[in-house]
């Protein structure tokens, strides 16, 4: 069956919507950041650029790194940018865009995150690296889709009744990454553990200005969550819905955090565009191995 014009949108000259991006423009090794501004510092230690293009915060440039061809997306912030992301990078690549159909032959991306983060555990220092071993979505984006094969329902259990969770705000699933990626980016030096993604930056991440919170210790009760070891080491806004999507879609994920504040003892880092320009290289090198 054709997938609807209107699920499926296609600018005129046949890329799809939002990202301008037509299947021949990809690598199937993809990195997303944030910042539209970081695609170059990344690309920068290309050995070349095949083709680059920006539509509203997705910039996106692909190239050869040592040799492997690789794609940078910038994919703005938050859980919702995430979605469009994702579900256009598959469409690239496992439906025809010009039968409508689905290909009968999937093929998996890798995908792996390069992003800043603050660390919640005072033994995980500013200026270090951080892989998500899994994704908490405290933001409920991924609750739009079928997620119980990809939940993990004793953490996500003990989560719940740790925090005193409010049935008011959305189920907090738990998905793991890809574990071939963390194979590959894994080393003794970066540390690992949960990352929980909020939906916004102030209110669900525990920050205060003008607005109260609905529960005050919140982020106390994310500190201190430990079961069978697992334990919830950062916040930031995008890595559960990366990981969710992708195991929903047949990718490999992994987020690579330079962890550039630690909210468990008040400091930041004093050079933390090193950190990540650090980090960017390792991840690099990693994924060229």
């Amino acid at each position: 069956m054709n997938i609807q014009h209107s699920e499926l949108i296609l600018n005129p000259d046949g890329s799809i919507y939002h990202l301008n991006l037509r299947p021949e423009h990809i690598a199937t090794d993809i990195i997303f950041v944030g910042d539209q501004y970081r695609v170059d510092k990344v690309t920068q230690h290309f050995d070349s650029i095949e083709f680059t293009t920006q539509k509203r915060e997705f910039k996106t440039t692909t190239g050869t790194y040592k040799g492997k061809r690789l794609t940078v997306i910038s994919t703005g912030i938050g859980p919702d940018n995430i979605d469009i992301v994702l579900n256009e990078l598959d469409a690239l690549v496992n439906i025809d865009l010009e039968t409508r159909q689905v290909k009968e032959n999937h093929t998996q991306l890798n995908i792996t995150r390069i992003g800043t983060s603050g660390s919640l555990q005072a033994d995980i220092p500013v200026d270090s690296f951080l892989l998500s071993s899994h994704g908490l979505d405290l933001n409920g984006m991924l609750l739009s889709y079928q997620v119980k094969d990809i939940a993990h329902p004793e953490l996500e259990e003990a989560f719940i009744n740790h925090t005193g969770w409010s049935s008011k705000k959305s189920y907090p699933l738990i998905v793991a990454n890809g574990k071939a990626l963390e194979d590959k980016l894994m080393s003794d030096k970066v540390h690992k553990g949960i990352t929980a993604t909020a939906g916004g930056f102030y209110g669900p991440q525990g920050r205060v200005l003008r607005l109260g919170l609905q529960d005050t210790e919140l982020n106390k009760k994310i500190d201190s969550f430990n079961h069978s070891g697992n334990r919830i080491t950062n916040l930031e806004m995008e890595t559960s819905a990366i990981y969710g999507l992708s195991k929903l879609l047949g990718h490999n994920a992994a987020s690579m955090n330079a962890l550039i504040a630690n909210r468990a003892n008040g400091t930041f880092s004093e050079d933390p565009g090193k950190v990540v320009a650090d980090l960017i290289l390792y991840t690099l090198d990693k994924l060229a191995e």
